[in-house]
């Protein structure tokens, strides 16, 4: 039998840090991308904090079944625009994971400094102070395996936008022929826990890295 406080408790403290990432990740690729010259994510507004604006709800849907990795719409953007293409190309890839672990260490940081282990929490205050602390764990969760997730180099992931522009242009050529199995093959990799074997360990090394046994 479902337990229905537990699965709405469980909603309400996923959903904040997971919005958080997912407009974090796609704003900060359209800032870059605009930083760069391109200007056609901030003219769709794209470049907002408003996390509807980025949702895609299958991505959604996923963030809340897996806890780790998701994906939003992607941003949309035009290299003819930049002075390098391949080069900026790569910069504009590496805004969005870089955003989430930045959001990872400033989640650690309010975890540590401000809110401090849970077991110093009692009375009237653990109401409003539990959650917050569950919020920036989940942050800390979220956040590095939208990062790990997304450096995958696989089409059309964020990795993959960086191996395009290191390539030689011998062996970009024979890449790009799998881009359009791209999707099919990361939906493979999800659904048979690679992914998972991939991003887990690596979220579990940075939980220890960056708060320890605090809660």
């Amino acid at each position: 039998m479902i337990d229905i406080a537990s699965t709405v408790q469980k909603i309400l403290i996923l959903t904040p840090p997971i919005l958080l990432a997912i407009t974090v990740h796609e704003s900060a690729h359209g800032w870059a991308a605009w930083k760069l010259g391109d200007p056609t994510a901030k003219n769709m507004g794209r470049l907002s904090l408003n996390p509807i604006s980025h949702l895609d709800p299958v991505g959604t849907l996923v963030f809340f079944l897996t806890q780790t990795i998701g994906w939003a719409k992607p941003v949309p953007i035009n290299p003819l625009y930049f002075k390098n293409p391949k080069t900026d190309m790569i910069w504009v890839a590496l805004a969005g994971p870089v955003s989430n672990i930045l959001l990872a260490v400033v989640s650690a940081l309010l975890l540590r400094q401000i809110i401090g282990p849970l077991s110093m929490w009692q009375g009237s205050y653990a109401y409003v102070i539990k959650p917050l602390l569950y919020m920036a764990f989940v942050s800390i969760q979220i956040n590095i395996g939208l990062a790990i997730f997304n450096l995958i180099p696989i089409p059309p992931l964020d990795g993959s936008k960086v191996l395009m522009g290191i390539l030689p242009d011998n062996a970009l050529e024979g890449y790009l022929k799998i881009e359009r199995y791209g999707f099919v093959i990361l939906l493979l990799l999800i659904f048979t826990g690679v992914t998972d074997r991939i991003i887990v360990p690596i979220i579990n090394y940075a939980n220890r890295l960056l708060i320890g046994p605090i809660i």
